[in-house]
């Protein structure tokens, strides 16, 4: 159930009721592939640092520990301890970002494990039963992920697949979620418009999955190596035409900025790996702009990450501390700069949804984005 509250010209403040609780939209979801955030962050630190939604990531579960496994433990949500929303990705797009070990058909792709090289095959249906089996909250649909720069003939004949497939999933996830011994019976599907950076094939798709009356409907394929106007282009052409009582999720975005921007454009729910890998490398982010710890200015800088911050990194620790446990490539510096950007991102994206409750969003958004323009 999907209800807006708020409306700001196209950007929405809304809440989404799961069966793992109400998500307050508009939201970051922490992306934690392997069902850990990497960076030693446990799942109470994702309840500290205000995380709604978890993410985690079909193929590397499948692949490792193997999704029977943690069926037989009893769904995701059990085996690593977290009770809020989770949504798993589908697998399409490492398929995608492992083009040389893939080959695709219409019945689905055959492509080699990362880790062992062994032959997998993947489908919408197994993709279904492995999400499926995960009991996650939200299951995405298998579709494949085109570059952003492929021929149009190539685009238009994939998006027709995805089409085709995405039927396949609801199908496969009706016939699962009647299942006696199905852990999540209510188990969400969102459907994926695709399209490269072609407006008329994204409207068209958009129009063609609308109908087929998914529970969300993500934004794929950007972020891939277009500009940043050419993916806020396809955000501003193709969410008018997917439906509005519906979340709209822009898969694996991004920036700040990218985050305003799509906000203002109507987009609901996002993920991404820059907060973490950026932390991972001593790259912070403040209402300052972007700073990099591993910088010598640094090595005597008594203050927090940022002043005011109340994650538990500033609450406690030094810049010159953090600088000198990631240049000793101790585990507790990335740790502490992981969950200093997480915890920016939740915070931007509370202030978002109070900004949009009050009516002043384009202000906040301007004020936000000029503070912080260098990141």
């Amino acid at each position: 159930m999907y209800r807006i509250l708020k409306q700001e010209g196209r950007a929405k403040r809304a809440e989404f009721e799961t069966v793992h609780g109400t998500i307050q939209t508009p939201v970051f979801m922490n992306v934690g592939t392997v069902a850990a955030i990497k960076g030693a962050v446990s799942t109470e630190d994702l309840e500290e640092i205000k995380t709604q939604v978890e993410l985690s990531n079909t193929y590397h579960l499948h692949v490792r520990p193997g999704d029977q496994i943690i069926k037989q433990l009893g769904g995701l949500h059990k085996f690593m301890s977290w009770n809020k929303p989770i949504l798993t990705d589908s697998g399409g797009f490492q398929v995608f970002s492992l083009a040389g070990l893939r080959k695709i058909k219409e019945e689905g792709v055959y492509f080699n494990s990362h880790i062992d090289g062994r032959k997998i095959f993947m489908g919408p249906e197994e993709s279904m039963q492995i999400q499926s089996n995960l009991a996650s909250t939200i299951a995405m649909a298998f579709d494949e992920c085109p570059s952003s720069v492929a021929e149009r003939k190539y685009v238009e004949d994939s998006v027709a697949r995805t089409t085709r497939w995405l039927e396949r999933c609801q199908k496969e996830m009706k016939r699962l979620n009647s299942l006696e011994d199905t852990i999540n019976r209510n188990q969400l599907l969102f459907g994926i418009n695709q399209g490269a950076v072609y407006d008329d094939i994204r409207i068209e798709h958009a129009k063609r999955i609308s109908e087929l009356d998914c529970d969300g409907y993500a934004i794929g394929g950007l972020a891939v190596g277009e500009s940043h106007e050419q993916m806020y282009h396809v955000i501003e052409e193709t969410v008018p035409y997917l439906p509005q009582d519906k979340p709209t999720y822009l898969m694996g975005v991004g920036t700040p900025a990218n985050i305003l921007e799509a906000v203002e454009r109507g987009v609901d729910f996002f993920d991404c790996v820059y907060p973490t890998r950026n932390g991972r490398h001593g790259h912070l982010y403040t209402n300052h702009g972007k700073i990099n710890l591993f910088n010598a200015q640094y090595e005597l800088d008594e203050r927090p990450i940022e002043e005011g911050c109340e994650c538990p990194a500033c609450r406690r620790y030094s810049r010159a501390y953090i600088r000198h446990l990631l240049k000793a490539k101790e585990m507790l510096g990335m740790r502490l700069c992981v969950l200093h950007n997480l915890y920016f991102y939740n915070t931007m994206m509370e202030e978002i949804r109070d900004a949009l409750e009050q009516g002043n969003f384009s202000s906040y958004k301007k004020q936000k984005l000029e503070g912080m323009q260098n990141s």
